[in-house]
Parts: C-alpha cells; sequence; structure tokens
C-alpha cells in the first residue's frame, strides 16, 4: 500500500514528460523552417550615409563587429551610426516647394552629330578670309587664306605659301564659321582645352564616334593625368587617360603612351560605363576611378572610398556647371567589367 502513490506519480510524471517532448518534437522543425524560410535582414547605416547589408552584428567595447560568409570584420565605432534589423520602411515622399536643379542623380548630356556645315566660298573655292583647313585624320591648319582646286589647296600663313594635296583634305571652313560652331554647341561657353589643338581635336573626335561627351572626356582626363601623355601612376595606369594595362588590352591599345589609343581607349571605357550605368555620371567616375565591381558591391552607388568620393565630388561638379540639365535617356545598355585602377 505504501508503494502504490510512488508508482502513480512517476507515471504522471513520465505521461507529463512524454507528451511536452512530443509536443516540441512537433513545433520545433516548423518554427526552424519559418526561421529558414525569411532570415532576418541586418544592415550597418554607416556616418556617411550609405548602408553595408551584412549576416549578423554586435557591439562591443572596441567598435561595431560584423559578420559576411564565413568572414567577420571589425568597424569603427565612429564610422557605423547604427545597426538595422528587418525590412527598411518604405521611404517617405517628400513634397519640396523649392526644387534645386542639381538636385537628383547627374546624368551625361546627349551627344549630337555636328550638322552638315556649307562653307561659303568667295570665286569657286577662294577664301579671302582666315578659315581652317580640316586634314583627313583629324588635324587642322589656320590660314590666312586659301585657294581649293582639284589638285589640292594652296593656302598662306604669314609670309609663307603652302600647298596640300587634295587625298590630305577633308574640307575648308571660314573662321567664323568655326565660331559659330562652337557657339552653337556650347564648348565656347564652357570655354576648356587642353592647351594643345591636336588633342583637343582628339577629344572631339573620339566623344562623337562614341556617344561621350567631350566635355566628360576632357574632365577624366584632366583629373587622370593632367594632360600628361607619359605620366604613370603607382598602380600602373598608363597614360593621358590612365588605362589599367587590362583595361587598355580590351580595346585593343598596343601603345599607351601614344595619345590617339590612349584617348581611344579611354573613351571606349567610358562608352561602355555610360551604357551600363544608364548614363549616371557619378557611378561611371566612380567605376572608372575603382572599378565596376566596387560600385555594384555597394548597391550601385558610390563606394564610400575617400579617394573616390572626391574624384566623382570634383568631376561632377564641374560638369554640372553647363547649360542645361541632361535627361536620363529611356533604355539601359549592357558592359563587361573591367580591372579596377
Amino acid at each position: 500500500m505504501k508503494r502504490t502513490p510512488k508508482i502513480i506519480k512517476v507515471f504522471f510524471i513520465c505521461a507529463a514528460m512524454a507528451a511536452s517532448s512530443g509536443q516540441l518534437v512537433s513545433q520545433t522543425p516548423a518554427d526552424n523552417e519559418a526561421a529558414k524560410s525569411k532570415p532576418e535582414l541586418v544592415r550597418l547605416k554607416l556616418t556617411d550615409g550609405t548602408y553595408l547589408v551584412v549576416d549578423e552584428a554586435w557591439e562591443t567595447n572596441q567598435g561595431v563587429w560584423y559578420r559576411q560568409g564565413s568572414m567577420s570584420h571589425l568597424a569603427p565605432k565612429d564610422r557605423v551610426k547604427m545597426i538595422e534589423r528587418g525590412d527598411p520602411a518604405p521611404p517617405k515622399e517628400k513634397i519640396s516647394k523649392t526644387k534645386n536643379e542639381n538636385d537628383g542623380p547627374l546624368f551625361m548630356r546627349p551627344v549630337e552629330q555636328p550638322p552638315a556645315k556649307v562653307a561659303e566660298t568667295d570665286h569657286n573655292g577662294v577664301f579671302d578670309k582666315p578659315a581652317w583647313i580640316y586634314l583627313k585624320g583629324g588635324a587642322r591648319v589656320e590660314a590666312d587664306s586659301a585657294s581649293e582646286s582639284a589638285a589640292g589647296v594652296w593656302y598662306k600663313r604669314g609670309p609663307m605659301s603652302v600647298f596640300l594635296d587634295h587625298s590630305r583634305v577633308d574640307r575648308i571652313e571660314p573662321e567664323d564659321m568655326e565660331k559659330v560652331a562652337d557657339a552653337d554647341t556650347g564648348k565656347k561657353e564652357r570655354g576648356w582645352s587642353t592647351g594643345s589643338s591636336k588633342l583637343d581635336s582628339l577629344i572631339k573626335q573620339n566623344g562623337i564616334r562614341h556617344g561621350v561627351d567631350p566635355y566628360l572626356i576632357f574632365l577624366v582626363m584632366e583629373q587622370e593625368s593632367h594632360f600628361n601623355s607619359r605620366v604613370v601612376s603607382p598602380k600602373g595606369a598608363v597614360g593621358l587617360m590612365q588605362l589599367m594595362p587590362g583595361t587598355g588590352a580590351r580595346y585593343g591599345v598596343r601603345h599607351p603612351f601614344d595619345p590617339a589609343q590612349n584617348v581611344s581607349g579611354g573613351t571606349r571605357y567610358l562608352h561602355e560605363l555610360l551604357n551600363r550605368f544608364n548614363n549616371r555620371v557619378d557611378l561611371v567616375l566612380a567605376s572608372y576611378n575603382a572599378g565596376e565591381g566596387a560600385v555594384i558591391k555597394f548597391g550601385h552607388k558610390v563606394p564610400p572610398y575617400k579617394e573616390t568620393r572626391n574624384y566623382v565630388k570634383q568631376i561632377s561638379y564641374r560638369y554640372r556647371r553647363i547649360p542645361g540639365k541632361p535627361k536620363a535617356p529611356a533604355t539601359t545598355g549592357a558592359g563587361a567589367a573591367a580591372s579596377a585602377k
């Protein structure tokens, strides 16, 4: 009789444990599946306004530790503003009464093909006034006067008279027409020049040929090399447009110190980046400086590198100071990745 209560008590305890364990087994897989189906989103909001998506993050006295994949990193406290968990709230629409013309992303100005010009001549090919003689290949010659015939062109410059074979001459334009053309395209208002008429011509020709604003090419070249065709960076970038060996090889640049090849390769690279990033000048400049991979890694935004941000800021500020506001293109092209400098 004394053992009966103990047996009954043990029985009830075992039954309760079995019931609870059964409930645990039936609920745990479902909970795990729910957790796996929707992992928590963790983002680090940095002090410069950008975000870094990570797998996990936690604060310590040393700073903010965060994990990406199998690697853990430490970020200084003064760089991380806060840790955000969960899906971000949808942005609220802001209604602004005043709109700054510099607000929003900066897009490249569409490149217009120069209209065909009909030169006004006197007496069947005789130019009594100053004129520009455009040669095939891009160079041009300034003349005090010129006379064109089927054989070629005689022109005077100061006390000298020079003959050019017809096969070398592309066209002749009065100097007044050249000034009007520059004013129509805005180049006179921008007032840009490398100091070399030959180099200016290379920039304009490649810009028109590949659909890149010549003024943007000029700004990139000035920032990269200051128009020094022999400069080599510590990382191996070469020439006027500071092409890395891999980028130059992709565009067939065999002699990177040759201005014609270097400008052509750099312009084609800018064209590819403009197609890839939908004519967004800030992203194109960031890619040119840090590589497309860095821009893609940070969510199609300018990477938080001090050098890259200063590079983009300086060129974008000058590029904005042009007449009119470029519009975003309707379509997006595709491009390929290149090596970062």
